[in-house]
């Protein structure tokens, strides 16, 4: 299957002229402010919960207001720190080069309690669709709780070629989703735990502090003066973009199957399938280069384009979500003296997000094929 790349002929969907640099301060000081908005919000809701509430809680309990104060930190410091990636060299050196490691490290911290809570439902509700089971094979108040804490459930994507016994795997689901249920809690409540002394931590208050000066001045270099335009900072985004969607396998990815995805996720080998890398990485540089728009874009909003940049990465969202489940449901399958029942419905399990996967590629592969990226107008 021939690839097809964006055709530099098509309308631009970016300002046909210059972008000052002081889109760029404005788009800083902004995101600045929202950081510290969320800060005031997750304090005056108080301090006892992390990236989903209290762990083992759901939004009854009053974790509304935390759930969204810290999904709305870690919104505003993926953008900073993205921010400061592509416009690096019109940003002060020492204080960019300084600043985006730890912007990076508190969005990181704040994700993984719901990265572990979204894991755990996908699972369980795949097991459940699988198996035809009229219950959720493990515990029903934790899809609830992830459920009204607004996590995605699992998208409605093609079967595996092969269905499994339903009756086989029905014997195995619910020790299989009890085994999850185990896990993953565990892993959520030391990634809250994580978010809490990290919220606490000097090494979050010298950052707040930070943010807290730029949402009133912003470090630009002595050399960033009114003539700068931004496009080409931003238009380099764009190709480091293109050249890594050019390396993927987009050729393996038009089968909705790829079976040879199964042979690595089964072995006892724990390291992550070596597939998925190059995917992820596409994922992050459409991540900055959706950034690099908005920052671009300024009072204007968002355009159509940016609309379509953001079905693609939708798709990398599921491809991500759906490669992780199937490694946790690999990792629960070594578990030592599980039942042959349990390790059968895990290894189903396993091939149907490993299918999710191939999938999520597919549609990657169609959205950018009907020319979801065009390229930034030069200056």
């Amino acid at each position: 299957m021939a690839q097809r790349h964006p055709d530099p002929t098509n309308s631009p969907a970016g300002p046909a002229g210059p972008v000052p640099v002081e889109a760029l301060a404005r788009y800083l000081r902004a995101q600045a402010t929202e950081f510290l908005r969320a800060l005031r919000l997750h304090r005056g809701s108080g301090a006892g919960t992390g990236a989903n509430g209290p762990a083992g809680k759901g939004a009854d309990d009053g974790a509304a207001g935390p759930v969204d104060a810290v999904r709305a930190l870690r919104r505003a410091a993926r953008r900073l720190s993205g921010t400061l990636h592509t416009y690096q060299p019109l940003l002060d050196a020492d204080w960019a080069e300084a600043m985006r490691p730890e912007l990076a490290w508190l969005s990181g911290t704040l994700a993984m309690e719901h990265a572990y809570a979204s894991r755990l439902e996908r699972l369980l509700q795949a097991l459940h669709r699988l198996s035809g089971s009229s219950e959720l094979p493990a515990r029903r108040q934790v899809a609830a709780a992830a459920v009204s804490a607004g996590l995605p459930a699992s998208p409605a994507l093609p079967s595996a070629p092969a269905p499994p016994d339903r009756g086989s795997l029905t014997v195995g689901a619910a020790k299989a989703g009890a085994l999850l249920d185990r896990q993953l809690t565990l892993a959520r409540t030391r990634a809250h735990s994580t978010a809490l002394q990290a919220l606490g931590s000097s090494r979050f208050h010298a950052v707040a502090d930070k943010v807290a000066l730029l949402a009133s001045e912003v470090p630009l270099r002595a050399t960033a003066d009114a003539a700068v335009d931004l496009r080409p900072l931003a238009g380099a985004a764009q190709g480091r973009l293109v050249d890594a969607v050019t390396a993927l396998p987009l050729v393996t990815a038009g089968h909705p199957y790829n079976a040879e995805a199964l042979v690595h996720g089964l072995s006892p080998d724990p390291a992550p399938h070596p597939q998925d890398a190059p995917w992820h990485q596409v994922r992050l540089l459409l991540r900055l280069h959706r950034y690099a728009r908005e920052v671009l874009a300024g009072e204007d909003g968002p355009s159509g384009e940016d609309a379509r940049l953001l079905t693609a990465g939708q798709a990398l969202d599921r491809h991500r979500d759906a490669s992780e489940a199937a490694a946790a449901a690999a990792q629960a399958a070594r578990t030592p003296r599980i039942t042959p029942a349990t390790a059968y419905a895990l290894g189903v399990l396993h091939a149907d997000q490993r299918h999710e996967v191939e999938a999520a590629r597919y549609a990657f592969q169609r959205d950018w094929q009907n020319g979801t990226v065009r390229p930034t107008p030069a200056p």
